[in-house]
């Protein structure tokens, strides 16, 4: 299979033939049909994700077609049109029999403790409890954007932020997660701030249904200025970036008795950030971590989407090919554009 691969840690990377992925006894494996280009997926790269043994082929957003079936499998077959939570439960340990698949305390996540979907096929374990059922009329691109961006931005809005209606959302970082954030708060009827340092960004999350827009770069006091524009201070408050900053901009926001919810990673040197705990503790707010979904929670997103109340391929900015992910992943720090890439072509260009 053609594949892009890394040796080293923020190294060169490059289109190569591997060997075919064969199932484990409980999994599958998956003709990939599309593959999001995440900032997970640098983090990576860049050695931040300690999980990491190189060589590594990185992607954990997919969606596809199972091409072979491992001798346990009961539920999936050849054929069968599927996408995966980036963070796969075992099913065994006290996490997982407690529902929480996506926080296993083995868990397995294609795209980092294994080969990931940058590449024309990929193996996944447990497939029985982990695989979701893609509906026809939802085509793979869409697909592609659910498996950690919108899944993510759906549990931290809904399950750990309980957005509610009439309730102001401050969203930190529009990229493919707080875009997704935006949608869902919007479906949730909640008013939503949206703040980024890109312009074009920020002109997506207003389509998309921001009522306001902050520009981090303009703007001298980000937690004041939402503050102000919500008359005390946002009733839930998401850092879907993961920085610093971001994360302590989203804590002080918050109206008494807020919510704010971490979504974007704290690696490498953001890691152990400093945190205003004396506003946490004297004006009671409430921090939550979020991190994926579980595959049991899917048939609640895609209800939102087959009821039209959001439209996943709105997030997508851009496709392209095998090759060109390249560009595209090694510079994410960099790049201007708005809206999320997905892979849609594998084959060798003629």
């Amino acid at each position: 299979m053609r594949a892009v691969v890394y040796e080293q840690f923020g190294g060169p990377m490059q289109v190569t033939t591997l060997p075919d992925p064969s199932p484990s006894v409980d999994g599958v494996v998956v003709r990939v049909a599309a593959s999001g280009i995440c900032r997970s997926d640098w983090h990576g790269w860049k050695g931040h994700e300690p999980d990491i043994r190189l060589p590594h082929v990185p992607g954990h957003e997919l969606a596809g077609e199972v091409e072979a079936v491992g001798r346990e499998v009961r539920r999936w077959q050849v054929g069968d049109r599927v996408t995966v939570p980036f963070a796969v439960g075992c099913g065994h340990c006290p996490s997982c029999r407690e529902g929480d698949l996506h926080i296993c305390d083995r868990g397995y996540q294609p795209g980092f403790t294994g080969w990931g979907s940058f590449a024309e096929r990929v193996a996944l374990p447990h497939a029985d409890l982990n695989l979701v059922r893609l509906p026809h009329e939802l085509d793979f691109v869409s697909a592609a954007s659910l498996g950690c961006r919108l899944t993510t931005a759906y549990r931290a809005v809904r399950h750990q932020g309980r957005a509610a209606a009439g309730e102001w959302v401050a969203i930190h970082g529009c990229g493919g997660v707080g875009l997704g954030a935006v949608m869902i708060a919007v479906a949730a009827q909640a008013r939503v701030v949206a703040v980024d340092v890109k312009r074009e960004a920020l002109a997506l999350a207003e389509s998309l249904g921001a009522a306001q827009l902050i520009n981090a770069q303009e703007t001298d006091n980000v937690p004041l200025a939402i503050r102000e524009l919500t008359g005390g201070g946002a009733h839930l408050s998401l850092d879907a970036f993961g920085s610093g900053p971001t994360a302590r901009n989203s804590i002080t926001c918050l109206r008494k008795r807020g919510r704010h919810v971490q979504v974007g990673l704290l690696l490498g040197d953001q890691r152990n950030p400093p945190m205003p705990m004396h506003e946490v503790i004297a004006r009671e707010l409430e921090i939550a971590g979020s991190h994926g979904m579980p595959a049991g929670d899917f048939p609640q997103l895609l209800d939102l989407i087959r009821t039209g109340q959001i439209d996943p391929r709105r997030l997508v900015g851009r496709t392209v090919s095998l090759e060109e992910a390249i560009s595209e992943l090694t510079g994410m720090a960099s790049q201007h554009g708005a809206g999320i890439a997905v892979i849609d072509r594998f084959a060798s260009p003629i």
